[in-house]
């Protein structure tokens, strides 16, 4: 008997998912474990695996399109099973795909003269949409192809690095055959689930499948013209590289170097861009240094060093001024914080922390231990077990209700040089101090090298930010939703205290709590607070 498989909560905040790939077709016999579909949702593209053996008789929508929690998503059954009925018992999605196949039954009237017209795109697996590679992506830029049209691709090997809005991140080819098409240059940007590239057999039509894609919005012609006009400008470019590697930058974004090759590139002041790597997918190593040492000693200095960027001068005013397009992460930092701000109603409360206690405790600490550990740890720890006497300040605004979580996961606020990430250490009250010190090490250390992961910065329950190392005294930070508190650390300074009754030098160090008023009250951060001092005060009393 034929069974239905409705589209599945795949997170917890889930409310619909996209198809990124289906990996069986109608008709198709599935085996209990077989990869069903790759389905996009609103924290990260995950595989859906068939519970039951059959045949797939039935699919809720095509490759790219949407269908919400509950939705028929496949019905898998025995060879020729009647399943009209099923259809029928979900009108939602039997009219969306009734509406989807007149949709298709009408395109070829109105393109029977391109080749698309005969094309089922949810049937090929040649064609890569652009994924969903964080919750809130809407757009990727290439930052570098790691495959050229025209190169063989093997499952499992990076074809791009795409940087989103919060880090750049690796996109592995799916299924092995050649790259016929590129749907964007590097630096250029994809809207999700447009068009990102085709891989299959040589020989395989792309002007008719591109046209298909784009729903006929180009006619053959024009997309075969632009498909030439980038193959020849890719062999143009190749040649160059050829001919003068010392000059040509050849590594765009990304670079993938050895750590022996970059630390020799250091200290003998080689820009790796200018280095063509001759390891797997272009990795530059120690021999790539040294190759290239030889050829530049004769050359002219001028040449190692980047051109400088094309200044805007206005002569009249006799100023100049460089301007950079916005990155991705920049672009929603700037959106998350405005609405923060704007819509959470912010207010502070500063309070003093005597550390001479935790100046103490940290030196002992660290005179056996493996990994040393910083006062942000020693910070991170005492807010974990604040927070946990304190539930309201480890809560989450929700529009309509307030979500006290149970879990203890804690933000840090990582600088990199296109703006800011947040690693979340999770259950932070239940781990070590030597625990806490290795996550934030292996967090901050991904965050410069663009490693982190949609996991690694998503659930975050409250968030420090701590300026404390760059000098700064005393400081307010936004909300990062939907936190209902942020804590601001400053640096540790001596000034001078009175301590039973005479003046001494102290080590104090100033907090700053940003609450959101339609959660937290005045009188809640100040316990709060109360207690992270005392507990930083006493250290001791956070390790029992």
């Amino acid at each position: 008997m034929a069974e239905v498989i409705l589209m599945p909560r795949l997170s917890d905040t889930m409310t619909e998912g996209v198809i990124a790939a289906w990996h069986k077709k109608v008709g198709d016999t599935v085996k209990k474990g077989d990869l069903l579909a790759e389905i996009e949702t609103d924290k990260a593209t995950m595989e859906l695996e068939s519970y039951q053996n059959g045949t797939l008789l039935h699919i809720g929508t095509a490759k790219g399109g949407k269908l919400q929690v509950n939705d028929l998503l496949a019905i898998i059954g025995n060879a020729g099973e009647d399943i009209s009925g099923l259809i029928n018992a979900n009108p939602t999605t039997a009219t969306e795909v009734k509406d989807t196949a007149t949709k298709k039954a009408d395109e070829p009237k109105a393109t029977t003269n391109q080749p698309s017209s005969s094309i089922d795109i949810s049937k090929m697996e040649e064609v890569v949409l652009m994924p969903r590679l964080s919750d809130t992506m809407t757009e990727g830029v290439i930052a570098s192809w790691q495959k050229n049209i025209g190169d063989a691709v093997k499952k499992g090997e990076v074809l791009a690095d795409i940087e989103t809005d919060k880090a750049t991140m690796e996109l592995e080819s799916y299924k092995d055959g050649v790259l016929l098409y590129q749907g964007a240059k590097a630096g250029e940007k994809i809207l999700v689930n447009d068009l990102l590239c085709i891989i299959g057999k040589q020989g395989l039509d792309v002007n008719a499948i591109v046209a298909a894609v784009k729903s006929g919005s180009g006619n053959t012609e024009s997309v075969k013209s632009e498909n030439e006009t980038s193959n020849s400008k890719s062999e143009i470019s190749l040649k160059a590289e050829v001919s003068n590697q010392t000059t040509e930058i050849v590594n765009e974004g990304r670079i993938f170097a050895s750590p022996l090759a970059k630390k020799l590139a250091e200290e003998k002041g080689i820009d790796l861009k200018y280095v063509k790597g001759s390891g797997d997918n272009g990795r530059i190593t120690k021999n790539d240094i040294d190759n290239y040492k030889q050829t530049t000693d004769n050359r002219p200095q001028t040449t190692e060093t980047a051109a400088p960027k094309p200044s805007t001068v206005d002569r009249r005013l006799s100023t100049s001024f460089d301007e950079v397009p916005v990155s991705q992460m920049r672009k929603v930092i700037a959106k998350r914080l405005s609405e923060s701000l704007f819509t959470a109603p912010h207010f502070y409360l500063t309070m003093s922390i005597n550390m001479d206690a935790a100046v103490a405790a940290r030196t002992k600490l660290n005179e056996n231990a493996k990994v040393k550990i910083s006062f942000n740890d020693l910070v991170l720890k005492a807010t974990a077990v604040a927070l946990k006497q304190h539930p309201k300040i480890n809560s989450s605004w929700l529009g309509d209700k307030i979500r006290y979580n149970h879990n203890i996961n804690i933000g840090v606020a990582v600088a990199v040089d296109e703006g800011l990430l947040v690693p979340v250490v999770r259950n932070a009250d239940a781990l070590s101090l030597s625990q806490i010190t290795t996550q934030v090490k292996d967090f901050a250390q991904k965050a410069k090298d663009k490693k982190l992961q949609p996991s690694d910065w998503e659930g975050s329950t409250f968030t420090i930010s701590n300026l404390g190392m760059f000098g700064i005294d005393e400081f307010t930070a936004i909300i990062n939703p939907p936190d209902a508190c942020i804590l601001a650390v400053g640096g540790i300074s001596q000034i001078p205290v009175v301590k039973n009754n005479q003046i001494v030098v102290g080590n104090i160090m100033k907090v700053t709590l940003s609450c959101d008023h339609r959660v937290v009250d005045g009188a809640t951060g100040a316990a709060f607070l109360q207690t992270l001092k005392s507990l930083l005060e006493e250290p001791l009393r956070m390790m029992i």
